[in-house]
């Protein structure tokens, strides 16, 4: 089925599906993080901003206790008994795409002993999937403000945000911290998020990117990753680890004056996933702060020794995502990183608007260079967090 726009897409698989019109439409953004990865579980600071690449969720009642998901990136229908909706042990039965809106039912009949209408939900989307840009809090956003809405729960935005994380942890398997749905359900035109992951306080942050004649360029590395498989729980629990060895509740109580006694006390692997949190929180602060005083043509630096630190410390860089930010930097980038949860995915570049060809044109003929395949590159602008369409 070929339409023009996900939003199109899905009202359409939702009457092919039901032979009616749904009872409304929503969607939450995709996300591009600016800096602070893997800080977000760790209690600690992140600086994301929502992006104009959407899933769009069309949702109908039925007579009966039923939830029933379609969705246009499988042809699989899944249907399953609100009573019948259980998990971890539903994620056995069901394909993976449909553990992501039936993982958020499943997360808000948790707190609840009501029993809502049976619903229809068609979904699709434009955000890339595996690209480390959230197409899966996207897909948790809309569909928890769907069902919000729809059975009436009256759930403020950060309540929906930890029932996509829920969602996420529990149902579908998957370590994530809560940065990715609070940025979806949060996101602001033209804003990143300053985002402290323990308290769950949340500034709107303005980029100023345009004004600086700035454009974020995205340069998805097409290679896929998956955050329920080992290296992102291995990475969690050094932290974990890490934390209770300084005797500490989360790695956001270090600061970098403790690195020095935490090498002595850590294995050398232990010690180099700590430093990258350590610093990693302390660059997202100094990004806040250096924007406000400079604006974002400074910000530069702070994005490449990221990059450094998530390729050396923390050891979730890939060679495509290291020859995507190398091949930017040498072509004129203010800044460049991986972003994302790593092993894959996509790197961002801030970049002059009069120099994103020469950026583009450089990291296609790197790829090339190097045997890689293609990347795919595009610019994201900052947009507004989950809404109802219609």
């Amino acid at each position: 089925m070929t339409t023009a726009s996900p939003q199109a897409a899905a009202r359409a698989l939702f009457t092919d599906l039901t032979g009616s019109e749904p009872d409304g439409v929503w969607s939450s953004p995709g996300r591009v993080n600016l800096i602070g990865e893997h800080t977000d579980y760790n209690d600690g600071f992140v600086f994301p901003f929502a992006i104009e690449h959407r899933t769009f969720v069309a949702l109908g009642t039925r007579d009966d206790a039923v939830i029933r998901v379609a969705s246009t990136f499988d042809t699989q229908v899944v249907e399953v008994a609100i009573a019948d909706l259980d998990f971890p042990a539903l994620r056995e039965t069901v394909p993976e795409w449909a553990t992501y809106p039936l993982g958020v039912a499943w997360a808000i009949l948790q707190g609840t002993d009501a029993a809502p209408a049976g619903v229809d939900l068609a979904i699709a989307s434009d955000v890339p999937v595996g690209a480390g840009l959230s197409s899966s809090a996207a897909i948790e956003g809309a569909v928890a403000s769907a069902l919000n809405d729809t059975w009436g729960l009256g759930l403020d935005r950060v309540a929906l945000a930890k029932i996509g994380r829920k969602a996420e942890n529990e149902a579908v398997g998957a370590p994530t911290g809560i940065m990715d749905q609070m940025t979806s359900m949060l996101g602001r035109a033209d804003a990143a998020i300053f985002l402290d992951c323990r308290s769950f306080e949340a500034e709107v942050v303005d980029l100023g990117f345009s004004a600086a004649g700035l454009e974020l360029l995205v340069i998805d590395t097409q290679v896929s990753h998956s955050h329920s498989t080992g290296g992102y729980r291995e990475r969690r629990d050094s932290c974990e680890l890490g934390a209770a060895t300084m005797g500490v509740p989360a790695l956001r109580d270090l600061g970098v004056d403790d690195l020095p006694r935490a090498q002595e006390l850590l294995d050398d692997v232990t010690f180099r996933r700590v430093r990258h949190i350590v610093t990693e929180n302390q660059r997202v602060l100094d990004t806040v702060a250096t924007l406000r005083a400079e604006g974002p043509t400074a910000i530069g630096d702070l994005l490449v020794a990221s990059h450094a630190s998530m390729r050396d410390d923390f050891e979730i860089s890939v060679a495509e995502l290291d020859t995507a930010v190398e091949a930017s930097l040498a072509a004129g980038a203010v800044g460049a990183r991986m972003t994302g949860g790593g092993f894959g995915g996509a790197a961002i570049a801030l970049v002059a608007h009069e120099k994103v060809d020469a950026v583009r044109d450089a990291v296609t003929a790197a790829f090339a260079e190097a045997g890689f395949g293609a990347p795919n590159i595009f610019t994201v602008t900052p947009s507004e967090g989950a809404r109802r369409d219609a």
